[in-house]
């Protein structure tokens, strides 16, 4: 699923590459050039035909993190052996999506140590509900199904990695 962010009209459309364009450092967006139309047109007659670029934001769990909802709730989080960070976001938060590479990375360096979840507070608002989510993103590490610590806004990888370290 992808959502329109930002639309952007330019003057040359000669300058773009006809395939999607797509930043690496900026995981989840690309950039799809459509053709020029009409209705894109200045309203000075002799003017080129504008192009429009249309920046989409994909879902994010399909990148690396698993999202957990309602139903899977229980068993992936509170019955889980293992430690779990639960990232607590939505679709349309700036600092969620600036959280997120650093969320994917501790997966990967904490493989089989702790699991990591994101639970769209959007789409599951009574999860949120249950843990007091009041501001996103929030991250909490839970220890044998409870809740054990929780850290609030876009934090560096530094602050997330010495709260991991206290429960495994």
């Amino acid at each position: 699923m992808a959502g329109v962010l930002e639309t952007l009209i330019i003057p040359r459309a000669s300058a773009l590459p006809s395939a999607p364009v797509r930043f690496p450092q900026l995981r989840g967006l690309k950039m799809l050039r459509t053709r020029s139309s009409a209705n894109l047109r200045t309203t000075h007659k002799f003017a080129p035909p504008r192009t429009r670029i249309v920046c989409e934001a994909q879902d994010t769990a399909a990148l690396g993190v698993a999202a957990v909802t309602d139903p899977d709730w229980q068993s992936n989080v509170i019955e889980c052996e293992l430690p779990v960070l639960v990232e607590f976001w939505a679709p349309w938060c700036g600092p969620c999506r600036m959280i997120h590479p650093v969320i994917d990375k501790l997966a990967k360096d904490y493989a089989g140590k702790l699991k990591c979840y994101k639970v769209n507070t959007d789409d599951c608002s009574s999860i949120a509900t249950q843990y007091g989510i009041r501001s996103i993103p929030t991250v909490i590490i839970f220890k044998n199904g409870e809740k054990k610590e929780a850290v609030i806004g876009a934090v560096p990888e530094s602050t997330l990695t010495t709260c991991i370290e206290k429960y495994l």
